[in-house]
């Protein structure tokens, strides 16, 4: 059977498909776009007058307003290219030239990398959220980082346009070049957002310990993409995508490539090709084992954080592993399991941070770990073959989670950085906070997936495929999805509960009240914030029409119409395993909304009906070291920070500073100085010979004439006697 994608790609631009699908044409076509590269040029024009501003030192809001306008430039031409793009045909905007040489005429004696932009359907779905979130949390900093003027207000801005620079370079790069280029450019940004607040050494380490952990990923992704240039002779999407459409149809017939005779050959590298790529993904992407980075992200500013974690950098592996797809699948024909492994580790992550969650205190702590688990998912849907799903969730997710990091930046900004939910209480009921009340119960309810939201649309796609999907052992994952849900539901509301629920308002001050009471002024947020909590909770619940009901399945048809399509789910049919009698993909609406709504139920008997038996069940637990051990060890988060540093930092450290020593006492001890001090020692001995007194210079002229005529004599005597 060919695949909807393979069929979609092998058929004419006239030619239609069964079932509606918009056909791809075999090759994108180059158009005079040229306008289309305002969408990079507006953040770099923000990042240099930001930089002006901060070398003038202006203390005004000029960097931040620039960096709004550009950024919202940059949304506003994206929706011109949306409306201009033709759907299911990719398109080449070449703006100038750049790596192009070559050593011969063959395939391969050749590297092409020009600025241009490859504009398809995944790239512009992704572009619409990035550049429009990036406005809206641009426009909520100018309020939030207002106490900043004069200090790094402007080094602020400019490190986010330069990252969303960076994440556009990323999305609409032509080529793999490209892409690296917009990689490591998020990797820098997020270092320098990450370590904002440099006078604290927490959030040096922070960004050190972001950027070290990214740079590891980042070589398995260098890797993947010199592979690919070796195998495919490219590194331009289109030119792949051609050169993938050879082995394709071999690898759908059953057949893996080079096994029958005239069967054009794919050497064993080529196989290798998706794990090296699957390891850039899990490090800007943080899942296990790279992403202990992520919650230490959270000393940056809140809106770095609703920036990184929403819809931006921790998607960039997510959009990796949908544009290079077919890789993927055609490793899977072949017999391999990087598809798997992708799905296997995503699953793993998703239950073991909403584990870690359940026991953290610090409310953007929580978040950031609902991020891992959020972000599991989504490697789940590509590991199960649900492309749909995992671009559906990333849509969703950016919503709820952007919303859920500015609410509770309001929360920090008002309350002197008090985010520790057993300090705060009833936060509901004080003047001026309806508006982040309500805003974050609806990112909270999208977060746990609550019946008919677009969260619980999204999950649903990932885990029924799960049930449906034949793999390694795909229905065990299901299942640990579907718990990994219950636990979501727990842990979101268990914060909204303690936070603004509660029969009486009891606020404490937080780090930046240094403990003087005349400093504490809590205040609730000014319009600007509020009115893009209010936008995003519009955003919010236009994701359930526009992704699930909307006329032609939107987000279906955009993942359809690229290279991503070649992880379109199947369908359940007659005679496949049923799961509670049925078809997964209707029966797990109610299988996973039970157990949200089990979850939910919890939450709110603990944290708000009956606060005490939470508290009465710790202490039980606390009386004994067995009991302890489990709610301690996920305080400490497994404990991953400790065995990292034990299998990676304190080996490290050793090794390093045993090689330091031995090429301190060994390279350049003995060796370098030891060679050094030879002719030092040999002049020493020779020193007294050179004293200045001219009867010693005749004296030592003499005895050494009188030793060479010796040795002549000995000589002589030497031959003679032979």
């Amino acid at each position: 059977m060919l695949s909807p994608t393979l069929a979609t790609l092998m058929t004419s631009a006239g030619e239609s498909i069964p079932g509606g699908v918009t056909p791809i044409p075999e090759a994108a076509r180059e158009e005079s776009l040229a306008w289309a590269g305002l969408i990079l040029l507006f953040p770099a024009v923000s990042a240099i007058i930001c930089g002006l501003c901060a070398a003038c030192r202006v203390r005004n809001r000029l960097p931040g307003w620039t960096t709004v306008i550009a950024l919202a430039s940059s949304f506003v031409v994206v929706c011109l290219l949306y409306g201009q793009h033709q759907a299911g045909q990719p398109t080449v905007i070449h703006l100038f030239d750049w790596i192009n040489f070559s050593w011969g005429d063959g395939t391969f004696e050749s590297v092409r990398a020009n600025f241009a932009l490859y504009v398809d359907d995944l790239s512009i779905f992704w572009m619409l959220f990035v550049t429009g979130l990036g406005t809206c949390i641009a426009f909520y900093a100018t309020e939030y980082m207002d106490d900043d003027r004069g200090k790094g207000y402007s080094r602020f801005f400019a490190a986010m346009s330069i990252f969303l620079l960076a994440m556009c370079s990323l999305v609409l790069g032509d080529n793999l070049v490209m892409l690296y280029l917009g990689w490591e450019g998020v990797g820098l940004a997020s270092y320098l957002l990450i370590s904002y607040y440099y006078t604290r050494q927490s959030a040096i380490d922070a960004g050190k310990k972001a950027f070290i952990m990214n740079r590891i990923g980042d070589l398995g992704l260098a890797v993947g993409i010199w592979l690919i240039w070796y195998n495919f002779g490219t590194l331009e999407y289109d030119g792949l995508f051609q050169a993938l459409n050879v082995y394709l149809p071999i690898a759908d017939a059953g057949n893996l490539p080079g096994t029958e005779i005239g069967q054009p050959q794919l050497g064993w590298s080529a196989y290798l090709i998706p794990w090296f790529l699957m390891v850039g993904a899990f490090g800007k992407s943080a899942q296990f084992p790279l992403m202990t980075w992520l919650p230490d992200a959270m000393e940056g500013p809140t809106p770095v954080s609703a920036l990184i974690h929403a819809a931006t950098m921790v998607t960039a592996g997510i959009y990796l592993i949908a544009r290079t797809y077919p890789i993927f699948w055609l490793e899977m024909e072949a017999g391999g399991y990087a598809l798997a492994t992708v799905g296997w580790i995503g699953g793993f992550t998703a239950l073991l941070a909403a584990t870690i969650a359940l026991k953290q205190y610090d409310m953007k702590r929580v978040l950031a770990y609902s991020t891992l688990s959020q972000l599991g998912y989504m490697f789940m849907g590509l590991g199960v073959v649900q492309t749909f799903g995992a671009c559906f969730h990333v849509y969703t997710h950016a919503f709820f989670k952007a919303l859920l990091f500015l609410c509770s930046g309001t929360i920090m900004h008002g309350l002197a950085g008090q985010l520790d939910v057993r300090r705060i209480s009833g936060l509901r009921m004080a003047k001026g906070w309806k508006v982040v009340t309500w805003c974050m119960f609806v990112g909270g309810l999208w977060l746990a997936a609550f019946p008919f939201t677009a969260g619980f649309f999204s999950k649903d796609e990932i885990l029924a495929q799960a049930f449906v999907q034949k793999g390694p052992g795909y229905r065990a994952l299901g299942w640990i999805g579907i718990v990994t849900a219950g636990l979501t539901a727990y842990y979101t509301f268990r914060v909204w509960f303690r936070v603004f629920g509660g029969r009486t308002l009891r606020i404490e001050p937080g780090p930046e009240h240094h403990g003087d009471p005349s400093s504490f002024h809590p205040h609730p947020p000014g319009w600007r914030m509020k009115s893009i909590l209010i936008l995003l909770t519009i955003g919010c619940f236009a994701a359930i029409s526009t992704g699930y009901w909307g006329i032609g399945h939107w987000i279906k048809g955009m993942v359809d119409h690229s290279s991503a399509a070649w992880g379109m789910p199947l369908h359940w049919e007659e005679g496949d395993i049923p799961f509670f009698g049925g078809d997964p993909h209707w029966t797990m609406y109610f299988v996973s909304g039970t157990f949200g709504l089990i979850g939910l139920a919890f939450a709110a008997y603990f944290h708000l009906i009956n606060r005490r038996s939470a508290e009465r069940l710790d202490e039980l637990f606390k009386r004994n070291f067995i009991t302890n051990l489990i709610p301690r060890t996920l305080e400490r988060k497994w404990y991953l920070d400790e065995v990292y540093n034990a299998l990676v930092r304190i080996p490290t450290y050793l090794s390093a500073k045993f090689f330091y020593l031995f090429d301190r006492l060994v390279i350049d001890g003995l060796l370098v100085g030891g060679i050094a001090r030879i002719p030092m020692f040999l002049g020493r001995v020779f020193q007294p010979l050179q004293g200045g007194a001219l009867q010693g210079y005749a004296t030592t002229m003499a005895g050494g004439v009188t030793l060479v005529v010796v040795w002549m004599i000995w000589v002589f005597l030497q031959k003679g006697g032979g």
